[in-house]
């Protein structure tokens, strides 16, 4: 039986304030908002402020007045450990079922629940040890450590050079569609050709095509600069 929102476990509150601050603004400020993580868990502001105090508790984060919410070690711990779950099922319903990169999201939160130690490294075996899922976005270790790349925005990345797309940070299957059909995955090669003013759209050049995309649109694709050889 799939979880009303206000019966959001423990694991997705945890893996959810750590995508948040890894995608805030500032590593140095790593706090996360209340209200914001209960529009993106889709639950009720009581039930975050509930589960607040006891995952407060529990020593797993800390809440500042005015600031937020952020973890502590050990909530950063089991955090890794939901996203490993999360992203190896993401792979495996790509790899192994045939899922589109697009719509796994839900069905990992749903598989991932029910998810053993044995049955999580089964399907990491089954789906080829991947490093990153479908989308990009590192898979920690079992060990409970993860390495981040060193990217930036496409929005913010020079003109002019060779860019290596590294992953792609939006949950909705629209965009995600609309991003494949653009031919902007993870693991190409891109260069920005033009910048409009005032944060207008981008001009890319994908091989020997060209495409414009949104400012808003490119706030969602990060990227690393190819080095030269």
């Amino acid at each position: 039986m799939t979880a009303t929102p206000d019966r959001r476990s423990m694991r997705d509150y945890l893996a959810e304030i750590y995508r948040l601050a890894d995608r805030g603004v500032s590593a140095a400020e790593p706090y996360v908002g209340t209200s914001e993580l209960a529009d993106v868990l889709d639950v009720s502001a009581p039930a975050v402020n509930r589960m607040v105090t006891k995952l407060k508790e529990s020593g797993l984060l800390e809440h500042e007045p005015y600031q937020g919410i952020r973890l502590t070690p050990d909530g950063q711990r089991e955090a890794l450990k939901e996203l490993r779950r999360h992203r190896i099922a993401e792979v495996f319903l790509v790899k192994v079922m045939g899922y589109g990169w697009h719509d796994v999201h839900a069905e990992a939160d749903r598989l991932a629940q029910g998810m053993s130690a044995v049955i999580t490294e089964r399907m990491n075996e089954m789906a080829g040890f991947p490093q990153v899922c479908p989308h990009g976005e590192p898979i920690p270790g079992a060990d409970g450590t993860m390495v981040t790349p060193d990217d930036i925005l496409l929005s913010d990345a020079p003109t002019a050079v060779d860019l290596h797309l590294t992953r792609v940070r939006t949950r909705e299957s629209d965009r995600l569609e609309y991003l494949a059909a653009l031919g902007l995955l993870p693991g190409r090669t891109v260069q920005v050709i033009h910048k409009a003013p005032f944060n207008g759209p981008l001009q890319l050049k994908l091989g020997s095509e060209f495409r414009i995309i949104g400012h808003n649109l490119a706030e969602l694709v990060k990227v690393v600069e190819v080095a030269a050889s």
